[in-house]
């Protein structure tokens, strides 16, 4: 038998996709993509508290998280538009990069200056401004992610990214408030603003993914060519070829739904969780804890399982994981606050949801065009995101109805459509290799 017809060769060879030296910087860039997300979340609301700011104000404040909702719609101008100096030695992505990792750090330094008590306006406009540079900055990492990725370390870098992000927003999480303890909330945020830099250097030391050839609609042709065909090409061009591949809308739709069970189950766990019986405690240390490394691991697996499998087997295995993975949720409705089936429930359905997010998240990124990059994935990951908060909403009024087994027979239930759509994909939609990265 030779090695390339081993499969046990072949897994293990696989494993090789976290040797690559474009993984690390992913994940180095997910990191820093991750730390601005709690600045202007959990950690602003905690100094808000802390300032007597009224309830109302602070639950207001959730609205300048909207960037990360609605960044889709200024990403084709950043897909496209090259700034002037910058990109000549750095490229068009790096150069973005760079751009926006020092306006997050100056937006953060500002939003650190600033005074709750007294000057509530300036910290909602400095806290929007750091959301904007945020989403923004997420959505050339993306682009970047995927234009320096391969068919097979796709999902790598994808389960890479995610470790990145919730490394930084574990760390940001844990460490801003130990530092605002001793010395104030403008030493945490300048602290937290440092840890951006870590994307910095590393763009310093990766080259750009795309060669200047393959740029189209950038604003220094336009001057040539009309800025109406540069709007063309930047803006609508994305989509509609986006919508000039066959079954778009069943791709669109199977975005949708591929991972709507696992969401439905999800919108309500933490309720089942303390009406089951549980403690704070223990749903902090089994939950939280357990299933944080659970999620790692099913990140991991999931990339190794597209590297050494095809997308359309990967998406088969993580969807039924996933399906099945609802099902002890139900199980545990009926044992009842059982401490070792609850880490097994968590453990199980951790796992297939880190699994189902890499090779996901592999599978999105590899539906862009790599001349729409930025533009393409920022409208996917948005309209999932939308699509996912309001298919989800019933939830509570499923489980007063129903009670909580059966919510969660149907949550598995839920993944069928997903399935489906899955199932006709993979007859008609052949996956090719994604080419652009060496």
């Amino acid at each position: 038998m030779t090695e390339k017809s081993n499969p046990v060769t072949g897994w293990i060879a696989a494993l090789s996709v976290y040797r690559d030296p474009r993984i690390l910087a992913i994940t180095l860039l997910g990191f820093s993509s991750g730390v601005p997300l709690l600045l202007t979340g959990s950690i602003l609301q905690a100094w808000l508290t802390q300032e007597n700011v009224d309830l109302t104000s602070i639950g207001l404040f959730s609205l300048v998280g909207l960037p990360y909702t609605l960044k889709f719609l200024w990403a084709p101008l950043i897909d496209n538009i090259q700034i002037p100096v910058l990109s000549r030695y750095l490229g068009r992505r790096r150069s973005w990069l760079i751009l926006l990792q020092f306006l997050l750090i100056a937006a953060t330094f500002v939003l650190g200056f600033s005074d709750p008590k007294n000057h509530l306006l300036s910290v909602a406009v400095a806290a929007l401004v750091v959301a904007f540079a945020s989403a923004s900055y997420d959505i050339i990492v993306d682009a970047f992610r995927i234009e320096i990725c391969d068919e097979k370390n796709m999902a790598a870098g994808a389960a890479t990214y995610v470790y990145g992000y919730r490394v930084a927003m574990w760390l940001t999480g844990f460490s801003s408030f130990i530092v605002a303890d001793f010395f104030g909330w403008l030493a945490a945020y300048m602290v937290m603003a440092g840890f951006i830099l870590i994307g910095t250097v590393t763009v310093l030391f990766t080259r750009e993914p795309v060669p200047e050839s393959r740029l189209q609609g950038d604003i220094g042709h336009a001057a040539g060519r009309g800025y109406g065909a540069w709007l063309k090409s930047s803006i609508s061009d994305p989509f509609v070829d986006f919508m000039s591949r066959r079954g778009w809308l069943v791709i669109l739709l199977f975005t949708v739904l591929y991972k709507f069970g696992d969401s439905l189950a999800g919108a309500m766990t933490n309720a089942f969780y303390i009406q089951t019986g549980f403690t704070l405690i223990e749903i902090a240390e089994i939950v939280k804890t357990l299933g944080t490394f659970a999620i790692f691991g099913g990140l991991f697996l999931g990339g190794w399982l597209l590297a050494a499998s095809t997308m359309y087997r990967a998406l088969w295995v993580c969807g039924l994981f996933q399906m099945v993975s609802n099902l002890m949720f139900a199980a545990l409705a009926n044992i009842g606050p059982d401490l070792r089936f609850l880490a097994l429930a968590i453990g199980v359905e951790n796992v297939a949801s880190g699994m189902g997010t890499a090779v996901f998240v592999a599978y999105l990124s590899s539906l862009c065009n790599i001349s729409y990059t930025a533009t393409q994935y920022a409208l996917l990951t948005s309209l999932m995101a939308v699509a996912r908060t309001v298919l989800v909403s019933p939830a509570g009024w499923l489980v007063a109805h129903v009670g909580w087994f059966e919510f969660f027979i149907l949550t598995t239930a839920a993944a069928l459509p997903g399935l489906a759509l899955l199932w006709w994909l993979s007859r008609t939609q052949p996956m090719e290799q994604k080419n652009g990265a060496t």
